[in-house]
């Protein structure tokens, strides 16, 4: 039978200060956390071993401040994935280059008349176009036809994740002139680690697709910066975060988080990604050759996150843990985050650009409720199948 557990505690964490020695010249403390019972572990605090041809630079943040003004408005375009979380990004980052005074292109995989172009954030496109932004669709291996010819100053694929649909648009942007190339990453890529936060310059797992791309954009190009995101929220997001425990609190169900519900995590509001991506812009020689953690400068737990939500909502909540294996279901599928510690913090950001991140996620999930009501999706019909399988098998009762 599995075991029913609950806690109290809401944890939150603040990473060191930006003015720390840069991690890549020095080492910088870690928090040691003991892991749990229920959490999957393995050992890995060595420095990556996968070395790039160009060699990361760091330079103090306060050697650069330019801004688009001085630095002179930049053309870029933005290669956007169609689904999964991310697409949210590029949404975010072309409103705020846009806001910043260059040109962007935003290009979408697919079809403009597909079912997907419907739903957040692409039937908000408008609001890319109306600020002077463009948009165009079609296949990443076609981009030089789809573009038309047009030329720009940098290139971010925000849609592939592996060397076969990255290599067509790194080529192309090599072969057109583009100055400076982008890629979003992931933060999955880190192995897992007994001594959390994951750092730039952490073990990453070799044979991820994500790794062969880093790899291969840092050989093509000499002016690029990688950005490795892990979990987001903000209007647009298309992908469950806050929504899944939403979904739960206002319908007075039990909220089951697998394991102790003390496995840290990170949770960023979008607008930061946007604001990382347009400094590696405007502070291109700084970003230069560089990995970035695109995350919030704060951690939470998993219990802590659920707590936020139903403050947010205005709403109790009841808590319970369970052990994934002893219930017999997976965890990847009954809950929206990995089951153990899985945090990274942004210090090469803070320390390189300048970076300073704005997510409250006190404040940030009262907005994202008030759209969760705004849209209905509080009164929608769900069903809870893999829940009513957990809860059953802990005995706790679901009120009708």
């Amino acid at each position: 039978m599995a075991a029913l557990a609950s806690s109290s505690s809401s944890l939150l964490f603040t990473s060191p200060s930006s003015k720390l020695p840069s991690p890549s010249l020095y080492p910088l403390p870690r928090l040691s956390l003991p892991t749990s019972s229920f959490l999957s572990s393995s050992l890995s605090t060595s420095p990556s071993s996968l070395s790039y041809p160009t060699a990361s630079r760091r330079h103090s943040a306060s050697s650069f401040t330019v801004r688009a003004a001085a630095a002179g408005k930049k053309k870029v375009l933005i290669v956007n994935t169609n689904s999964g979380g991310h697409a949210v990004i590029g949404f975010y980052f072309a409103k705020q280059l846009l806001g910043s005074g260059h040109e962007v292109t935003i290009f979408t995989v697919g079809d403009e008349g597909s079912d997907k172009m419907k739903k957040p954030p692409f039937n908000r496109f408008s609001e890319i176009t109306s600020a002077g932004g463009k948009t165009v669709w079609g296949d990443p291996a076609d981009v030089g036809t789809v573009v038309a010819g047009a030329t720009f100053d940098v290139v971010l694929d925000n849609n592939g994740k592996d060397l076969d649909s990255v290599r067509p648009v790194i080529d192309w942007a090599k072969s057109a002139g583009a100055k400076q190339f982008l890629f979003i990453s992931s933060a999955g890529i880190y192995k897992p680690t007994d001594q959390p936060p994951h750092v730039e310059g952490d073990v990453v797992k070799a044979d991820a697709g994500h790794v062969g791309v880093e790899k291969y954009i840092a050989e093509v190009f000499s002016s690029w910066a990688i950005f490795r995101p892990q979990y987001m929220i903000g209007s647009g997001n298309n992908k469950d975060c806050e929504e899944w425990f939403f979904d739960r609190i206002v319908r007075n169900r039990p909220v089951p988080i697998p394991g102790s519900g003390m496995q840290l995590t990170n949770i960023a509001h979008v607008r930061d990604l946007s604001s990382m991506l347009t400094l590696a812009v405007e502070k291109s020689e700084a970003a230069s050759s560089n990995i970035f953690n695109c995350v919030s400068d704060r951690a939470v737990t998993l219990d802590g996150m659920a707590r936020l939500c139903a403050k947010a909502a205005g709403l109790p909540v009841e808590i319970v843990h369970y052990d994934p294996k002893a219930i017999g279901i997976d965890a990847k599928k009954a809950f929206p985050f990995r089951n153990m510690h899985f945090y990274a913090e942004p210090r090469a950001a803070k320390d390189i650009l300048g970076w300073e991140g704005t997510t409250n996620l006190a404040e940030d999930l009262k907005e994202r409720f008030e759209e969760y009501v705004k849209i209905g999706r509080d009164t929608k019909p769900m069903k809870f199948e893999i829940d009513d399988k957990i809860l059953e098998a802990l005995k706790v009762a679901v009120a009708v």
